[in-house]
């Protein structure tokens, strides 16, 4: 089939397609007009002499699934999944970038600052897709857009699998799955993985940033991925000495051959990089934005401090207080907000030129305190008494997995004639994240609705939801808040059978925490 048959029409009948942006050896992506809601979109096609693999084919339907249940800021966007005479295509968010290859090859290098505002764009990318139980399985610089303003975003889900799945894995024996360079060590060897592996690739992505290569390269892709079975990286100290010792420690982590020497997660990765930020003083190789790009720089997430949790005066209104945070945290404070600012500043300089600049810090910035949550109340504006098992509320913030806040027990699942029960979540200071819920039993149903200044007490004045959520199964729910909000409604529309209730009213909603993440 020729590429060229598709495009004076519509593919599915509603995106037409422009000009090719990318491609590969699988796929070919266009620059596409979404004709319904009449915005760009980017359609990846399966190339024509693959329409009759049905692998690939399902591969992309894969990609579709994966990427369609993961909501992040710093994840390309999925929206359909179609077939065209016969062709696999996936309708993608366009982002105006280009990819962190594109910049490598260019730059060859890049300076710890763009290194380490990347590093913690694709761990809480990774944090939000391990938390939703897919694997990445192929990250590397081709899979990493970079956008003028700032914003690092990971795509490509084309090989994801689910962590724990029954499906079958569309590979077969003694095949590695992913990009020979980029492979963690458990990938060589055909071992099981988990998010980890995801990390290892990162941690080779952010080597190669700072080194101008990758730790091990061989003369074929066999030998490459079996290089970091026999050896340990070559130390990033000795090839950059300007890098600070503790960058260079929270790479090495990620490059450890057994994963259990690895960071746990994605958010500890982004924790560690945020704290690594303050000693990043190499400033060679900063990178500029073109002229005439207006940058909007954001402040990275900060680490959260323990909580200790008293109650108010007002009833079932539980506030959180920190304590002070001594002298180095919050010198911390103010470098990853200086230097943050830096980092959205700094990424673009693909311009014509070979040149590099080294960017100005900015004047200092008045120090925000940490995101958290500083009081929770239950929302119950339809029910008799206004109220719903108020005394359970510090558990949702003790940071406990075995303790619980639960609503009353209801004869349906929809909470009778109240259509449902709620929390308002109050932050010390506007923000905006990702609100976490952990859900203990299922099906359940979330809307979440925001507010600034006051949180309302009627329904109707909360306005349009900003996110909503549904699964069968109990998980750790994610809900991403886009617009800085002080007030957030956990609205509950939904909730399962407990066997801590009665068969006349078996349905009650469990709750095993409630967490605000700043970013």
């Amino acid at each position: 089939m020729d590429e060229k048959r598709v495009l004076p029409g519509l593919i599915g009948g509603r995106y037409l397609l422009e000009s090719k942006i990318a491609h590969g050896g699988m796929a070919v992506v266009w620059l596409a007009k979404d004709t319904f809601l009449d915005r760009k979109v980017a359609v990846k096609l399966l190339r024509p002499h693959l329409v009759n693999d049905a692998t690939l084919a399902e591969r992309f339907r894969r990609e579709a699934i994966a990427c369609a249940g993961i909501t992040h800021q710093n994840i390309v966007a999925v929206y359909d999944c179609i077939e065209h005479n016969g062709q696999q295509a996936v309708i993608m968010q366009y982002v105006r970038g280009k990819s962190l290859r594109e910049l490598l090859d260019k730059q060859k290098r890049l300076g710890p600052k763009l290194t380490i505002h990347i590093g913690i764009s694709i761990a809480a990318a990774l944090d939000e897709a391990h938390a939703k139980n897919f694997i990445h399985r192929d990250v590397k610089p081709g899979n990493i857009l970079l956008t003028p303003e700032g914003r690092v975003l990971l795509t490509d889900f084309g090989i994801a699998k689910a962590m724990s799945s029954d499906d079958a894995d569309l590979t077969h024996d003694n095949i590695m799955m992913g990009t020979a360079k980029y492979l963690a060590p458990e990938q060589v060897r055909g071992k099981p993985l988990d998010g980890r592996s995801d990390l290892y690739s990162l941690g080779l992505v952010l080597y190669e940033c700072l080194a101008g290569r990758v730790p091990f390269l061989g003369e074929s892709d066999a030998d490459t991925a079996l290089a970091r079975l026999q050896r340990e990286p070559t130390d990033l100290a000795r090839l950059r000495p300007s890098l600070s010792p503790q960058l260079v420690k929270v790479i090495h982590k990620l490059l450890s051959r057994n994963p259990e020497h690895r960071f746990a997660t994605g958010f500890e990765t982004k924790v560690a990089l945020q704290t690594a930020l303050t000693g990043a003083n190499d400033k060679t190789t900063e990178l500029t934005p073109p002229s005439g790009v207006e940058v909007e720089a954001s402040i990275t997430e900060l680490p959260e401090l323990p909580n200790r949790v008293s109650p108010s005066p007002a009833r079932g209104n539980y506030r959180t207080t920190n304590p002070s945070p001594p002298f180095a945290l919050r010198r911390m404070f103010v470098g990853l907000i200086a230097l943050s600012l830096i980092a959205g500043v700094a990424l673009w300089r693909v311009s014509s030129g070979t040149t590099t600049e080294t960017v100005a810090a900015p004047e200092p910035t008045p120090v925000l305190e940490p995101v958290t949550i500083s009081g929770i109340s239950t929302f119950d504006p339809l029910g008799d008494d206004g109220v719903e098992n108020d005394e359970l509320l510090p558990n949702l913030l003790d940071g406990k997995a075995d303790t619980m806040w639960s609503t009353t027990c209801y004869d349906n699942q929809y909470f009778g004639s109240k259509e449902f029960v709620g929390l308002v979540v109050q932050l010390n200071r506007p923000a905006t994240g990702t609100l976490r819920v952990g859900m203990q039993n299922a099906p359940w149903a979330i809307d979440v609705f925001t507010a600034v200044d006051a949180a309302p007490t009627d329904i109707d004045m909360w306005g349009e939801r900003v996110a909503a959520g549904y699964n069968t199964k109990r998980e750790r729910a994610g809900f991403t808040i886009s617009t800085p909000a002080q007030f957030l409604l956990i609205k509950i529309r939904e909730v399962g059978k407990s066997q801590q209730c009665s068969a006349s009213n078996p349905y009650q909603g469990i709750l095993a925490g409630v967490a605000f993440t700043e970013g």
